[in-house]
């Protein structure tokens, strides 16, 4: 893993660049608005994938694979922390002296000076920053955006728009959401994680309260998270705007019905409206309860932006469809700490009727996995009916002794309600053998465990009926 050094300097221009790892749905949303700025885009990842193509469709060079011949004559390379110093294509940008940024650097080149809005937080980044941007262009509002996910009505997860606005998703994860000269910070929650980056709980309490003072306009923040709150304590911003279920919340989200779909209603200055979502589950009503805060942050009256997110159909890989083989529905979400997981699991119960939910675990890095073992499998064990656990995904870690997905399932107090199975086809084979018609499979982690999805639909196709 390389840590990003937000000393070093940004290019004023950028003609010609490559990406090192572009087919993740950040790095290559990122690629999409460069070459949309009519900038050559080369790039290059471990494993090909649909962003790959899409890219090479509107004009990129991608390869497959790492080779020091694939930085051609760029003058500028843009890496995420997942890739290793020993990365061919870095170490040849080093030795040429080009420009070497991370992604969130090209991502404050590409902003510039317009008015931006930053959604950060431990979970729900990705939905709420989809609806904020969802409910702007429903409004009339043409916002330039960047996602962590493809926005399901949009079909993409980054768009190059024609006014001032500027939405993103903030990442926490290595500090960088601080690089932003950010007007409007919504806080979606504060749930200590990266522990690896931060050392403490204090110290990323304290990222987000100088994340959220920095900003120049106003501060959107839970009035129910409990890391929220004690971020709250410590912000001195001049304009705070608080949302949730609390009574003194600013913008409070009150009624709440999850069979289904989502109803829900908002009151705020003393005016109620109230909405639906096509997503399932509470915490998309808190989620779209604090994109409603940001936009009338923003100027736009209550019914306005309550009626802009009528509908919102969720981004991918959040409570996604793939689809139904044989009465079982196969859906895949990126949760991938115990409290998203929670969540996912939970609004899948809200709609998962008489069946069963069966849940296709793969542990995100073995940091995690060690810390939290205990956690995920308490989780899993109680929201969900059965659970296969694969083996750890390890992005940007070394392998730790020890520590693979079995230290999960070995967790179970009922050993019988969980099977760890490394090999994938395997894993495929077995849930296709214990699911039923009218049961939910969920694939849930933040790695490749999505890959896995048309392995369990073929092997649901091959399997007998189970009663």
């Amino acid at each position: 893993m390389i840590r990003p050094d937000l000393t070093l300097p940004i290019p004023e221009t950028i003609e010609s660049a490559h990406f090192i790892g572009i087919g993740g749905s950040g790095m290559s949303g990122l690629a999409r608005m460069f070459l949309a700025r009519g900038i050559r885009v080369s790039g290059s990842d471990r494993a090909d994938s649909p962003g790959m193509r899409e890219l090479a469709a509107l004009g990129a060079t991608v390869h497959v694979g790492h080779d020091a011949s694939y930085l051609g004559d760029a003058d500028t390379v843009i890496h995420t922390g997942a890739i290793w110093p020993e990365n061919p294509e870095f170490v040849l940008a080093k030795e040429r002296g080009l420009h070497v940024i991370h992604r969130s650097q090209a991502l404050h080149w590409l902003i510039g000076d317009r008015r931006l809005v930053s959604v950060a937080g431990a979970h729900g980044k990705t939905t709420s920053t989809g609806m904020v941007v969802t409910a702007l262009r429903h409004l009339g509002v043409a916002p330039t955006f960047v996602n962590g996910g493809v926005i399901a009505e949009l079909g993409v997860s980054s768009g190059t728009g024609s006014d001032e606005l500027f939405v993103i998703e903030a990442d926490e994860s290595d500090g960088t959401f601080r690089l932003y000269n950010t007007a409007i910070a919504l806080i979606t929650n504060v749930d200590p994680d990266h522990l690896d980056h931060y050392g403490s709980d204090d110290a990323f309490l304290d990222a987000f309260a100088a994340f959220a003072d920095a900003a120049s306009e106003a501060v959107v923040i839970s009035s129910d998270d409990a890391g929220a709150r004690q971020v709250r304590e410590r912000i001195s911003h001049r304009r705070v705007v608080t949302f949730g279920l609390a009574d003194d919340a600013d913008v409070r989200l009150f009624d709440v019905q999850t069979d289904g779909g989502v109803l829900y209603s908002v009151e705020y200055a003393g005016t109620r409206a109230s909405g639906r979502l096509g997503v399932p589950g509470i915490h998309n009503a808190v989620n779209a309860t604090g994109a409603v805060a940001v936009l009338v942050t923003l100027g736009f009256s209550l019914e306005e932006a309550i009626g802009a997110l009528d509908g919102f159909s969720g981004t991918a890989r959040r409570f996604e469809l793939h689809g139904t083989v044989r009465g079982v529905s196969v859906y895949d979400d990126y949760a991938h700490h115990p409290t998203e997981v929670a969540a996912a699991l939970a609004a899948a119960r809200t709609v998962v009727g008489e069946g069963r939910i069966i849940a296709l675990h793969q542990p995100h890095t073995y940091s995690r996995t060690q810390a939290m073992h205990r956690e995920f499998a308490e989780v899993l064990e109680s929201h969900a009916d059965h659970t296969v656990v694969l083996d750890v995904y390890g992005a940007r870690e070394d392998p730790v002794a020890g520590v693979t997905g079995a230290l999960v399932s070995e967790s179970f107090e009922n050993a019988s309600a969980v099977h760890f199975v490394a090999d994938w086809q395997e894993a495929a084979d077995y849930t296709a053998s214990v699911a039923r018609p009218g049961d939910y499979v969920i694939t849930l982690g933040c790695g490749n465990v999505n890959l896995i999805v048309p392995q369990v639909l073929e092997a649901l196709e091959a399997a007998p009926t189970n009663g």
